[in-house]
């Protein structure tokens, strides 16, 4: 099985290229290169940062259209920017156009937090994620298990059917999105340890149905 991290000069893509190997990926290749991303059976898209500059070095390494071709047609992980730019906008540096897999924005945590002091900005550090539906992502995690997060910016898509699993940082945000054979969090199962370990086990288990 070939698994292509997307490279886009964001993130610490060699610690999740690691955490698939160690929990049975054989042939992890984190590359930039459009045609071995379109040969791979399985597709993660990672990445921190800001959309801006995620939009931006997307566009310069020329990965637009083979994300395009390849979130259609096989089982697809995004993860912390990496799902924030499956949105169709982001309100972040002054309002940028994404990718517009799911329809809905991203939106800054104050909007969230409705100004609640105590709360530290970014949001970081373990939390709970409640998993409000099925999916074979979810296998062998536990219930509000806790996963690791590091962001500013929260997801609010318009059809909150896609919502897999939600968390709690002055209100309730989506931490999870799936529809089809694309699977997104918020959080890093990277950095999660074991309930981290297991979802990316189950991902590359996973044939790209969604429970019904």
């Amino acid at each position: 099985m070939t698994v292509a991290v997307i490279d886009y000069g964001m993130g610490n893509l060699r610690s999740v290229a690691r955490a698939l190997e160690h929990v049975g990926g054989r042939e992890v290749r984190v590359t930039d290169d459009p045609a071995v991303i379109d040969a791979a059976q399985r597709v993660v898209f990672p990445g921190q940062g800001a959309v801006r500059d995620c939009m931006s070095a997307l566009h310069r390494h020329e990965l637009v259209d083979v994300i395009q071709r390849v979130i259609v047609d096989r089982p697809f992980l995004g993860i912390c920017m990496g799902m924030q730019a499956l949105m169709a906008h982001s309100e972040e540096n002054d309002g940028v156009d994404a990718l517009g897999h799911f329809v809905g924005t991203v939106r800054h945590f104050r909007a969230l937090t409705q100004g609640e002091s105590r709360l530290k900005i970014p949001h970081m550090g373990w939390n709970r994620v409640h998993q409000v539906a099925a999916h074979p992502l979810w296998a062998g995690v536990p219930q509000d298990e806790r996963f690791y997060f590091v962001h500013s910016y929260y997801v609010l898509p318009d059809d909150d059917g896609i919502v897999q699993a939600r968390s709690d940082y002055g209100g309730s945000f989506a931490a999870a999105l799936g529809a089809g054979n694309v699977f997104a969090t918020q959080f890093h199962p990277e950095k999660s340890q074991r309930p981290g370990l297991r979802l990316l086990e189950n991902f590359l288990a996973w044939d790209g149905e969604s429970c019904s």
